[in-house]
């Protein structure tokens, strides 16, 4: 049984090295020895526990957008008025600079998606749970009172993802036109549009 917690243990470890391995070098230039540099441990290391460098990578995405995830939920999860719960949401999804490391990571790694099976699925997978999580904000709301949706609470979910990944695309590639406060205040913006919410 130690034995199974500390091979659990190792492979972590490595995960959270090659994730920021590829946060700081990018994905085309990474190598096992990068890794093990950054888990300070061998090459051999690494590639006992992965001898494949795309099931590490694959690994580190999962991982990555758990984290994202957990974290949007720990924000909004608690909160009991809807209103308030989906302005925590508006920010919860967007970087707050071009060097946020989990949407750094999940940036560079989603690019995967157009040539492997696992990672698009892996990103469709992101987006849909982004969506319930809106969907049940907006549903909350629609039953308190406090929103009257001008589409289907899906329908205003979707949207309301898809604004956080424009912006966000823009913040991460450095336009200075768009900040963290800038974009959140026009996805809120959108939201009162569509909710009819003021207090938004």
């Amino acid at each position: 049984m130690a034995r199974t917690k500390n091979q659990g243990a190792r492979r972590e470890a490595l995960i959270e090295a090659a994730g920021r391995a590829i946060a700081e070098r990018g994905l085309a230039g990474l190598r096992i020895k990068d890794i093990a540099a950054e888990a300070e441990v061998s090459a051999g290391s690494v590639l006992y526990y992965y001898p494949e460098l795309g099931d590490l990578v694959f690994e580190v995405h999962q991982a990555a957008v758990e984290r994202y995830l957990a974290h949007r939920h720990a924000g909004t999860d608690t909160i009991a008025d809807p209103v308030a719960r989906l302005r925590v949401a508006a920010g919860s999804g967007l970087p707050r600079d071009s060097d946020d490391g989990v949407h750094k990571l999940l940036y560079e790694l989603h690019g995967l998606a157009d040539r492997s099976r696992p990672h698009a699925t892996l990103m469709a997978s992101l987006y849909a749970r982004e969506v319930a999580l809106y969907t049940t904000v907006l549903e909350l709301g629609v039953a308190a009172g406090d929103f009257t949706l001008a589409a289907t609470p899906a329908d205003v979910a979707r949207d309301l993802v898809a604004l956080e990944d424009g912006y966000g695309l823009h913040i991460f590639s450095r336009n200075p036109a768009v900040d963290h406060a800038a974009a959140r205040d026009a996805v809120l913006r959108y939201a009162r549009t569509v909710t009819g919410c003021g207090r938004l």
